[in-house]
């Protein structure tokens, strides 16, 4: 086994004033001036920092194989991310975008049922929308440790109304759910997106619904896709072997006729890894943009805050939420799924009022 991973780093806030030294992240505002090659084997793993200025030479020198494995990730890191078409909805993904979450379960670990209510989830979802959300993110399924199982009928009662009510209000809509039929259901109603937690696996007839379907799809990656997601979680390295899965899964679904421009990728944080495995996967997100797909982060509200923090409970991660949405925006992640919307948003703007006077400072 020998593998080759890079990773963008050095992130430079005015390009303007290096030409040759940085290169643009993945047609994001981000420009970054180094790469962290990590060549790894059976028995080791190595690291080095490589100057962008220095790349050309650096990778002549690679071996074969490596060479042309750092060449495909070069231009997947390098490359722009083309817009997500959703509806009437055209998402750019030059710029990250906030992706509101409504959980229409009662047993939702992070708001206790509150948006079972039709009425009461769609006032939430247009809150999240004027406060500046591109997306609403709509389950009706909770997929925290121990939570039970629905049928699928019961799931799709849930979240179609509301789906059919924010989508005929020319709302971007995903379906989070790994259920064929729901999915099938929730396009039918109106939904843009399919936002799978099994990639596809959990239900054979997934991948051909999102086929048919011709929507954007979320691969996340989990250690099992069983109906216990978070089994199973063992990792020789947990950034390059979720990469390595991401990489393979995002494969099958090219060959099953999806193409990679409607696919993105989730590193799945939470699911199935230990808290020092979601800090090695948040503090190393960039490496992902070797998958040449865009990114889509979530970490609102999940333990790993209330294992840095006290024990805090759900309702009150806001601080930390916010932090590890801005650490994966100053990254690249392309959109940050999220709970509290509007902060988030505040926080995205302040950010992109930051860059934007970066990329027009003058010389």
């Amino acid at each position: 086994m020998n593998k080759i991973y890079l990773r963008p780093t050095g992130f430079v806030e005015s390009p303007q004033r290096h030409e040759g030294e940085c290169l643009r992240l993945a047609g994001h505002m981000l420009w970054f001036s180094q790469f962290e090659v990590i060549q790894r084997t059976a028995s080791s793993t190595q690291r080095q920092m490589v100057s962008v200025r220095q790349w050309n030479k650096f990778a002549d020198a690679l071996p074969d194989e490596e060479r042309q494995k750092a060449a495909i990730l070069f231009e997947r890191i390098t490359a722009a991310r083309p817009a997500l078409h959703m509806g009437t909805r055209t998402i750019r993904l030059d710029q990250p975008h906030v992706m509101g979450i409504i959980n229409a379960t009662p047993d939702s670990f992070s708001d206790g049922g509150k948006n079972v209510d039709v009425d009461v989830a769609a006032e939430a979802a247009f809150a999240m929308l004027s406060a500046g959300a591109s997306i609403i993110d709509i389950g009706g399924e909770s997929t925290r440790p121990g939570a039970p199982l629905v049928w699928e009928g019961d799931e799709l009662a849930r979240v179609e109304p509301l789906i059919h009510r924010l989508s005929g209000a020319g709302t971007a809509v995903s379906i989070d759910t790994r259920k064929a039929s729901v999915m099938e259901g929730a396009v039918r109603a109106g939904a843009a997106m399919i936002n799978d937690i099994s990639a596809l696996l959990y239900d054979d007839q997934a991948l051909e619904v999102a086929r048919v379907s011709d929507v954007p799809v979320v691969l996340m990656h989990a250690p099992s896709q069983s109906s216990d997601p978070h089994k199973n979680g063992v990792y020789d390295d947990v950034v390059c072997d979720v990469f390595d899965w991401l990489e393979q899964r995002i494969a099958d679904v090219e060959a099953s006729g999806i193409k990679r421009d409607k696919i993105l990728v989730d590193p799945g944080i939470g699911f199935g890894k230990s808290l020092t495995e979601n800090l090695a996967i948040i503090n190393n997100l960039s490496v992902y943009h070797g998958l040449g797909c865009a990114i889509l982060f979530g970490a609102s509200r999940k333990r790993l805050i209330g294992a840095l923090s006290n024990e805090s409970d759900a309702q009150h991660r806001l601080g930390g939420s916010i932090f590890l949405a801005m650490k994966a925006v100053e990254q690249g992640a392309h959109i940050i799924r999220v709970h509290d919307a509007a902060e988030t948003v505040q926080a995205v703007q302040v950010w992109r009022g930051l860059r934007d006077a970066a990329l027009t400072a003058s010389v």
